[in-house]
């Protein structure tokens, strides 16, 4: 309460600051909340999209491929294993393995000082296949250090080196991962370490002996139906077409490929593309549609309600899935089963319709073309790579998403600078008005008290007068 006028001063300042600041605190705070809703909302769906795009990319997996209208069994995995692609022909086919690929393995001669053996500097060429590798040994270097400058400059070129101690001391053993038949390595210049991989060393080897260990790199040797086939290297991806075969065990092995469609793998595929699609719809339907707040009287608005950004996402990617691919038979998604809900947006898979387009002749070779491409594009016009393409300008580094979040980021920055300067506002009106009413209430004191004086006097006056 004022001392001389007797009002509430700290209530009357506050009922006038805030009246004064409402309005603008209220657009604050409504701005602050909408902004923090759509910064939450940018991060869910480039998470969603995130998430999609790894789904896509492991779809289209070449390494891995999982639309292959045909799979390969191999009746004895121990001696071969086999996998197929688009091209591939149902049928069976009596594989025998005669022999493996094998690579290059020499050995030096014997060092009697075992690993700490000291071998001259200089230039180590090791030579393959008409190439030469050269290895830099340094002063004061050893058998053992000789090996690790190998490993060090070659490992990458499929080429190691060892040291494997005998009866008559330690040499240098160097082998490849290179197979088949003329793959053989030789080392040249630095003595000692001189190697002739083309010739095969003596057996038992003598301290001086050098060369291959056993035997030359040779070809695998196999017979497919009877048909002789050889092949450099232990995984033969030309000699059946459509099929790749990963050979295991030689020694005259046998097992039987049988080449059939696909039905089970592709349905498991589709299914977990359509899986994969519905999970971002849902996530973008959820941050765009608006919902009642829990009187159910009011409307809420969603992150992206009203914005064109989802709306022109969900129409790139639905271009993708109407766009016919380039199949003879098989162009369109709704061929297998698959098709768009009118309401949600999402797809739905009719296994039945599958299982019956899986009966049409030919049509399950097609189905690999349609998702991950034809190989002379690159895969370019398949659905999974234009689904990439489609929703990469969002989700990349610096896309659409990422300029979405720098605005926003912005916005909160100016909000917060906003809020900073209406809180000076009303700490200096705070103290204006109640310095001035202050000043009011002590000239109001002053008044009463004058007021009070001249009352005083006038009652003394009366008194005298009447005692007079």
């Amino acid at each position: 309460m004022g001392l001389g006028s007797g009002l509430d001063i700290g209530s009357i300042v506050t009922a006038l600051v805030n009246s004064d600041k409402t309005a603008k605190q209220t657009q604050i705070n409504t701005q602050t909340s909408a902004n923090t809703l759509k910064v939450s909302g940018v991060g869910s769906l480039k998470s969603a999209l995130t998430t999609f795009q790894t789904a896509l990319t492991n779809l289209n997996s070449t390494t891995n491929p999982q639309f292959s209208g045909y799979s390969a069994t191999s009746g004895t995995p121990a001696t071969l294993t086999a996998t197929s692609d688009n091209t591939a022909v149902a049928g069976n086919y009596n594989i025998t393995v005669n022999s493996l690929a094998t690579g290059s393995q020499i050995a030096s001669a014997a060092f009697a000082g075992g690993a700490s053996s000291a071998i001259p500097s200089g230039t180590l060429t090791i030579s393959q296949n008409g190439t030469n590798y050269n290895v830099t040994i340094g002063a004061n270097a050893t058998l053992q250090s000789t090996r690790d400058a190998i490993n060090s400059t070659l490992s990458s070129k499929g080429i190691s080196a060892n040291i494997v101690t005998d009866s008559n001391g330690s040499r240098l053993v160097l082998g490849s991962t290179t197979t088949g038949a003329g793959s053989d390595m030789s080392v040249s210049g630095i003595a000692g370490l001189t190697i002739n991989g083309t010739q095969v060393m003596a057996n038992p080897p003598t301290a001086s002996s050098s060369g291959a260990v056993s035997a030359l790199a040779k070809d695998a040797s196999l017979s497919i139906n009877g048909l002789a086939v050889t092949s450099k290297s232990n995984t033969v991806s030309s000699a059946i077409s459509g099929l790749t075969l990963n050979l295991v065990a030689g020694g005259g092995a046998t097992s039987t490929v049988t080449v059939g469609t696909n039905s089970s793998g592709l349905q498991t595929s589709i299914q977990s593309f359509v899986t994969a699609y519905n999970n971002l719809m849902s996530t973008i339907n959820t941050l765009s549609k608006p919902t009642a707040d829990s009187s159910g009287a009011l409307t809420v608005s969603a992150a992206f309600t009203g914005d064109s950004l989802p709306r022109s996402l969900i129409s790139a990617m639905r271009g993708v899935l109407t766009t016919q691919g380039s199949g003879s038979q098989l162009t369109v998604l709704s061929q297998l089963g698959v098709g768009t809900d009118e309401i949600t947006g999402q797809l739905n898979f009719d296994s039945t319709k599958f299982n019956k387009a899986m009966t049409t002749g030919g049509l399950s070779g097609q189905v690999q073309q349609l998702f991950t491409g034809t190989t002379a594009q690159s895969g370019a016009d398949g659905l999974l790579s234009r689904m990439i393409k489609a929703i990469t300008p969002y989700v990349q580094t610096g896309g659409m998403l990422d300029q979405r979040s720098n605005m926003l980021q912005k916005n909160a920055a100016d909000l917060s600078k906003q809020q900073a300067a209406l809180d000076l506002h009303v700490t200096n009106l705070t103290a204006t008005l109640t310095a001035k009413y202050n000043a009011m209430d002590q000239v109001v004191g002053q008044l009463k008290a004058t007021a009070t004086s001249i009352t005083a006097f006038f009652t003394s006056l009366n008194a005298s007068k009447s005692s007079g």
